[in-house]
């Protein structure tokens, strides 16, 4: 966002604490420091001006038919920053430099440290949650709820030194980060307003429940499902929802319990990237690993589009683990409703075996290609 040839990097490196202060113009963390520099009163803040450009959307559009408005802030997402406002609710004893970006790894802070990150999130969330009224004040002061649908959901969440861990991605997918939360309001299901609804739903439910509010059908290959039946009728109509991320555990859970079954050999496990864009988050596929690449017409869900298939190299710019790889890599059952800090892994072979085939049913469902098997045993 904010372009500056010759950083000031000895004063940002006083002004932040070590782990959050880098020089590297290559990673996130010089570059958020730099666009900081640039945040000096709440109006400059990216949510606001996110959240003030939707209700000016509203307030020019409100009153026409046929539209779909997304407010994507990417807050809570680290870093923690919030108004001074809003921190000030949460002090801690912490007396060192700027701390709101924790890394992806298990935590080695202090405890005070650790009371200063999480202080700041909950500042973060007020400040979402502050702005989010905003919104529901502008659908109260213009009767849009007798016409307006309106779901607040979020992609994931985020460990916050529970399990000794910070982030994302490389810990198991404990219910901290795969658990999200989902509110729906539709119009025509008023008299259902405030109920809790305990069918197992995913994020893949949200594409064919928008089709559904504009009368739009569904593609056959979608394995989504509407979810405004269930806001007048709650059926448990899914099994299981499987979940994970590439080349690590595969997760299912039935809503109760949760399974992490992890590959035989997380190091030595041949999968492919399927593709027709061969980027990773922050740049191009090298030429390397272009080698072995073939074409694929296998999968329904590409409507006969062919797609390149790709051998997933060890040493690709992947997924945002910021310092390490996958950890504490053990195939592991919970029981969430004994034990909901997912922190006694259950040994019982007839839930594994359960577990097992709702997994198997979930892959074949979704396409899965062949070495998503193999590499599971």
């Amino acid at each position: 966002w904010k372009a500056m040839v010759q950083p000031p990097l000895e004063r940002l490196r006083e002004c932040y604490h070590p782990v959050q202060f880098e020089e590297d113009r290559g990673g996130y963390r010089l570059q958020n420091l730099l666009n900081r520099e640039a945040i000096r009163e709440e109006k400059d803040f990216p949510a606001v001006r996110c959240f003030e450009a939707a209700l000016a959307f509203l307030d020019e559009n409100r009153e026409s038919d046929d539209w779909f408005l997304q407010i994507e802030t990417f807050d809570p997402h680290e870093p923690f920053m919030a108004p001074e406002r809003f921190r000030r609710d949460y002090p801690t004893n912490y007396a060192g430099p700027i701390l709101d970006w924790p890394r992806y790894r298990e935590v080695e802070e202090s405890p005070d440290e650790v009371a200063e990150l999480r202080a700041n999130y909950a500042a973060l969330v007020a400040m979402c949650d502050h702005y989010l009224g905003r919104l529901l004040d502008h659908l109260d002061a213009h009767d849009l709820w007798r016409d307006t649908a309106l779901v607040m959901t979020t992609d994931h969440g985020f460990m916050l030194s529970e399990h000794d861990w910070w982030g994302k991605n490389r810990m198991p997918f404990y219910d901290e980060i795969a658990r999200i939360p989902l509110m729906i309001w539709h119009p025509g299901h008023a008299a259902a307003a405030g109920r809790h609804v305990r069918s197992l739903t995913q994020c893949i439910d949200l594409m064919p429940t928008f089709l559904e509010i504009f009368g739009v059908p569904v593609p056959a290959e979608v394995r989504g499902r509407s979810l405004l039946p269930l806001l007048s009728d709650d059926r448990q109509d899914r099994a299981a929802a499987i979940y994970g991320i590439f080349g690590g555990a595969t997760n299912v859970t039935d809503g109760r319990y949760t399974y992490f079954r992890y590959p035989r050999d997380l190091f030595d496990q041949e999968i492919f990237e399927y593709t027709l864009f061969p980027v990773h988050m922050k740049g191009f596929f090298a030429a390397a690993e272009f080698e072995g690449a073939r074409l694929n017409r296998d999968f329904d869900f590409t409507k006969g589009l062919p797609m390149l298939r790709l051998p997933a190299r060890r040493d690709a710019k992947r997924p945002p683990t910021q310092g390490g790889g996958f950890a504490e890599a053990v195939t592991a059952i919970y029981d969430t409703e004994r034990d909901p800090g997912q922190l006694q892994p259950l040994d019982d072979k007839d839930v594994e075996a359960r577990l097992t085939r709702l997994m198997l049913a979930q892959m074949h469902a979704h396409d899965a290609p062949p070495e998503a098997f193999e590499r599971l045993g």
